[in-house]
């Protein structure tokens, strides 16, 4: 009886052959139509090749998982950039240049990195704007702060470095700043730019609910600036679900040290209401919020912060006591 899954054809093909000969004539025909495009000629954190028992180089898979790659990647744990550039194909390069990094940047769990391969350059592109400074972000750091420091828009910052106003900057990444850019001739009188530039969507909400709740309970102005300033110098006013040690939330607050559970903290209502203290405290008086100070309103803006929230880094509230204010005039 003829084998199964082989013609006379086939056998006679092979038939009369050393057996390593036919196993490589084999091979490769298996190969040329598993990958009948070439391999790229950069091998720059290529994937590892693979190899056969006999030791023969198979063409190595890295387009495929290039061009399987999903849009980006989630950092976590032990994670860098050269392996997970690696996992899905891509050059560290092409990588570090889609997220404004270089070989000295750091990344960190919970950071997202963009993982679309660049686009091939067209032909009349504009040249990009000229870098004037690198900027090295600092805890607290915002691009809109950043920019306004350096002179620019807040969008040049976010197009210089490959971000958008979604993206989430860490201490130790750099930043590239793009020149002033100058008119050539005098503009009309601009409108201007609203107080809540550089706040995003999350930012503005977050914002919003702290000033709500500040009037609800009958905060001062200065009350409800020193919890815009404190949030963003805690969490950039977002809600994260991480933090130093047990830290969470729009105020960094601890279950450990009585704020609540970590769900009760992360209810950024909740949380809001706990930072500012006082009769409608929800965790009664397992923990000391801005109304339960006595003399908060004669303290200076940095002192009433750190008094709540016991910081190792208590100056770093002073940069947002005037952005405080700004936003509170524009949103509240």
């Amino acid at each position: 009886m003829r084998p199964s899954g082989r013609t006379p054809r086939a056998r006679s093909l092979v038939s009369g052959l050393p057996l390593a000969l036919a196993g490589s004539i084999a091979l490769a025909l298996t190969a040329e139509s598993a990958h009948a495009a070439p391999a790229p000629a950069d091998h720059t954190d290529a994937v590892p090749e693979r190899r056969d028992a006999a030791g023969g180089k198979v063409v190595a898979h890295r387009a495929a998982l290039a061009l399987a790659a999903p849009a980006d990647h989630v950092v976590v744990a032990g994670d860098t950039v050269s392996t997970i550039a690696a996992r899905y194909g891509l050059r560290t390069p092409d990588v570090l240049a889609a997220n404004g990094l270089d070989w000295s940047s750091v990344i960190y769990p919970g950071q997202v990195l963009r993982l679309a391969a660049p686009a091939p350059a067209a032909a009349a592109a504009p040249a990009p704007s000229p870098v004037a400074v690198l900027h090295t972000v600092q805890a607290g750091d915002t691009v809109s702060a950043i920019a306004r420091g350096n002179g620019v828009s807040t969008q040049a910052v976010l197009d210089a470095n490959g971000l958008t106003r979604e993206s989430i900057i860490y201490p130790g990444q750099t930043l590239a700043i793009p020149a002033p850019v100058l008119s050539a001739a005098p503009a009309a009188a601009a409108s201007p730019a609203p107080a809540a530039d550089g706040l995003d969507a999350e930012q503005i909400a977050n914002a919003q609910l702290i000033i709500a709740i500040g009037r609800e309970l009958g905060v001062s102005e200065r009350g409800i600036a020193i919890a815009l300033g404190t949030a963003m110098q805690e969490s950039w006013l977002r809600n994260l679900d991480w933090g130093d040690r047990d830290s969470l939330g729009l105020f960094q607050q601890r279950p450990s040290t009585g704020w609540g559970t970590a769900e009760e903290i992360r209810d950024p209502a909740r949380s809001t209401r706990a930072f500012f203290g006082g009769a409608a405290d929800p965790n009664g008086t397992l923990t000391r919020g801005l109304l339960d100070i006595p003399g908060w309103e004669g303290m200076s803006y940095t002192d009433a912060a750190q008094a709540v929230q016991i910081s190792a880094f208590p100056e770093r509230y002073a940069q947002w006591e005037q952005p405080a204010y700004a936003w509170l005039a524009a949103l509240g």
